[in-house]
């Protein structure tokens, strides 16, 4: 489809549809986000060099902004300052502040926007990164005590020679030839798990013993370590942990990037089948339809068991983690213990 054609495709759908957001539009026009924000390249849009690392070195200038990070059932926005970079050689990268808080993976990070729209009568200024098939791995929105200045600056140290609307779009796909139930060794995987010594270690614990994410849960050593739970009891635990103060971690991200939440929330509600929480800072927005089963997860560390609960579309993909407040030689607070102790009663 050419660039003009998809362009007036997108008008009469936005005149059809006034409200639909862009990643709406481009699953109705079968195109993915980033050719259609590219039609807008020259009217709004500016396309920035591929170069995310040296932006977001610089992100910090910008002040307090909006960062978001997406999957398909889950967005995850949150408030702050971009600090303590750590980027350097290495394809992951990490920002470790109490606001922002983020893993990000440069390896599927493939284009690079500044965008200017009308939102609510307003201007909405942001920086949005792409993956190679065009799907949107984080998002950097400024808000009013931003400094616009260093924006439109990084904008215009960044803006790409070639203004071009043409994408070398590529379709992801990743190798998953995982060992069927019969043919992990369930003693040694289920010894490796309780051998855990950090909750980082069990993406190599994964990778190891060549099985998924849910079927590492389903042979897990016991129902203590992993135990199913009835999807509602993730939001009578949002309910319980915003009534009772505790503070909790929520970890949402994509194969890009992975953004994480720490603190109280105080604000959470329905809307639709959207799940919510509406706080100042940070906002979630969880699709409880897309939920296909939760677990509640424990794993062994130098600190302690570290308790989550995680939460898998139809797909077995992951959609969000929870997990009491804590940090590396802190063991977990027992108010989260007690929440988890609830559900599971």
């Amino acid at each position: 489809m050419s660039t003009t054609s998809l362009k007036q495709q997108w008008e009469t759908l936005k005149e059809e549809q006034p409200q639909l957001r862009i990643r709406n539009a481009a699953q109705v026009l079968n195109v993915s986000e980033t050719e259609l924000l590219a039609t807008k390249i020259g009217n709004g849009v500016t396309r920035l060099a591929n170069k995310p690392k040296e932006i977001l070195q610089e992100i910090e200038s910008l002040g307090k902004v909006m960062a978001l990070t997406r999957n398909e059932s889950c967005v995850h926005e949150r408030k702050g300052r971009y600090l303590n970079p750590s980027i350097g050689k290495s394809p992951v990268g990490l920002f470790v502040g109490e606001d922002i808080d983020l893993r990000i993976f440069f390896m599927h990070w493939a284009f690079a926007f500044a965008v200017s729209e009308m939102a609510r009568g307003k201007e909405r200024l942001s920086l949005q990164f792409f993956a190679e098939d065009g799907m949107a791995v984080h998002k950097i929105y400024l808000t009013p005590q931003s400094n616009i200045n260093a924006y439109h600056a990084l904008v215009e140290k960044y803006k790409a020679e070639e203004q071009s609307a043409e994408l070398a779009i590529k379709a992801f796909s990743e190798e998953k030839n995982y060992k069927t139930d019969a043919e992990v060794a369930i003693e040694n995987f289920q010894k490796s798990w309780l051998d855990l010594k950090d909750t980082h270690h069990f993406f190599g614990l994964l990778k190891k013993h060549n099985i998924s994410r849910t079927q590492a849960l389903r042979l897990a050593p016991s129902t203590y370590h992993a135990a199913k739970i009835e999807k509602e009891k993730i939001v009578s635990m949002l309910e319980g942990v915003a009534r009772k103060e505790v503070p909790i971690m929520v970890f949402v991200g994509n194969r890009g990037n992975i953004q994480i939440h720490t603190g109280e929330i105080k604000k959470a509600l329905w809307h639709q089948q959207w799940f919510n929480i509406m706080d100042p800072d940070f906002n979630l927005h969880l699709n409880m339809d897309h939920v296909a089963n939760s677990w509640v997860v424990r794993k062994p560390t130098e600190d302690g068991i570290v308790t989550s609960i995680e939460c898998f579309d139809e797909n077995d993909e992951l959609i969000v983690q929870f997990f009491g407040k804590r940090k590396p030689g802190i063991p977990e607070i027992k108010e989260w213990q007690e929440v988890i102790a609830q559900l599971q009663q």
